[in-house]
């Protein structure tokens, strides 16, 4: 047997011991269709009502009662509603604001006290037009009581919440403010033939102590030397540059050692502040 044709056997035995081939498809597969839009809806739907819905509040609150231990982790903070304030506490807060408003000068009701009207000067330049007497100035009560006009009411109650509170933060809060003058009618230092002094405008305020809310008194003869007083107190000073047109300390001059003189004049060179 000749090489081609026992190679032709060896195939031919190959195929009749293979298995049979499947036939081919009639017709070609095609992909399933998508659902149309209303079996989508469908579909959503069904999924929609499988979740669970949200019982009403009062259940929510009546379950959470059931349990003492869940109810131990609710405060005023967290609650599911706002807590209500009593009708007792609302009208004590009006009747507050009220009396605020009536007892508010210079158009601001962080500024307390009465309206004075014209004062009268002894001397040539002296006197106040529209005069107030401030009590107390965002809630920093002045003892006594200071007469100026709303030009230096204003000024004073800006020191007083952003220079004088902030600086006593710390500390504080301040109360009290202690004046050692206001207005009067008198010439620039009490002395003879001089100026009339801004005081005699009702430009002017010198304070010499401030009080804490726990009682402390910060004055400003011997808080301004060496100690956990002079900070504070050379901040607020330092603060008054500016709301003030002029301001004296204790490092100005002997007649200032102990108090603070601020007042509202004005200067063409800008604020005079030593």
């Amino acid at each position: 047997m000749t090489a081609a044709r026992h190679i032709a056997v060896v195939i031919a035995l190959a195929v009749w011991a293979s298995p049979a081939l499947p036939a081919a498809p009639d017709q070609s597969l095609r992909p399933v269709q998508r659902p149309g839009p209303a079996a989508a809806a469908e579909t959503l739907i069904d999924a929609a009502l499988m979740r669970p819905s949200l019982r009403p509040l009062s259940e929510q609150i009546a379950g959470l009662a059931a349990r003492p231990e869940t109810m131990a982790f609710l405060s005023p903070g967290t609650s599911l509603r706002p807590w209500l304030r009593p009708s007792e506490l609302e009208q004590k807060a009006m009747a507050r604001k009220r009396q605020q408003r009536k007892g508010a000068v210079c158009g601001d009701i962080a500024i307390q006290g009465d309206a004075v009207g014209h004062v009268p000067g002894k001397i040539k330049a002296c006197g106040i037009q529209d005069a107030v007497r401030v009590r107390s100035v965002s809630g920093v009560v002045l003892s006594p009581p200071a007469l100026m006009n709303c030009k230096t009411a204003l000024a004073l109650r800006e020191w007083t919440d952003n220079g004088l509170k902030p600086a006593f933060r710390q500390r504080g809060p301040v109360v009290e403010m202690r004046v050692a003058a206001h207005y009067a009618c008198r010439t620039r230092n009490n002395q003879a033939g001089g100026r009339v002094s801004e005081h005699g405008k009702g430009n002017a305020i010198d304070l010499s102590a401030f009080t804490m809310k726990d009682g402390e008194v910060i004055t400003v003869l011997n808080g301004w030397g060496k100690g956990t007083t002079l900070r504070p107190l050379r901040r607020a000073y330092n603060r008054a540059c500016g709301p003030f047109g002029t301001t004296l300390g204790p490092d100005s001059d002997g007649y200032h050692k102990d108090h603070f003189h601020f007042d509202t004049a004005s200067y063409r060179s800008g604020p005079y502040c030593r």
